[in-house]
């Protein structure tokens, strides 16, 4: 009898712990941040074009290329990178090729840029920071190897303290190099 009991207080505990049991919560999300405003008063209508595309490539939530340098080179698009990779994409040649030439001889030129690499929420967060300074570092490469100065690049990372995808098409997104003209 008193081994019928054990057996019914047992199955009692383990039925109370199922059914008390908080379902899974869902990762936190990050918070989404508001896109400044562009001045189209401003800009050509070649430079409003590369505004709407880049916008385009990365969503409603912010360019990967900062408005004062889209003004002065129309022609760069944002760089981007596959999961768990900091290999610049060979379809984004002739996007640093433009870059370069517009830092060359163009309205960059003499001017320095800001290279902040990002990551998706997948991973660690050491390892994004980490892999997003990687692809910086991958873009300022491309960009000395046409013959950009180190000294006119400054690199850092983000992580993924921006991502804000929740899918592939999403992450797709995180994972790129901001373009920003240093002041």
């Amino acid at each position: 009898m008193s081994k019928s009991w054990v057996v019914v207080l047992m199955g009692a505990g383990l039925i109370a712990t199922v059914g008390c049991a908080s379902s899974a919560k869902a990762p936190p999300q990050a918070p989404t941040q508001p896109v400044a405003a562009t001045s189209r008063a401003r800009l050509t209508p070649q430079q409003e074009q590369a505004v709407d595309q880049a916008q385009g490539e990365t969503g409603a939530n912010g360019l990967s290329i900062d408005d004062a340098i889209l003004k002065l080179c129309p022609a760069v698009t944002p760089p981007r990178f596959d999961y768990d990779s900091a290999r610049l994409k060979s379809s984004f040649r002739d996007t640093m090729a433009s870059l370069a030439e517009c830092m060359r001889s163009g309205g960059l030129r003499d001017k320095e840029v800001l290279l902040v690499g990002h990551a998706d929420i997948r991973g660690e967060e050491d390892y994004n920071m980490s892999l997003g300074g990687r692809r910086a570092q991958a873009v300022r490469a491309a960009l000395q190897s046409f013959g950009i100065e180190e000294r006119r690049v400054d690199l850092t990372s983000r992580g993924a303290l921006d991502a804000i995808g929740t899918d592939e098409s999403g992450w797709a997104k995180d994972r790129r190099v901001d373009i920003k003209l240093k002041m």
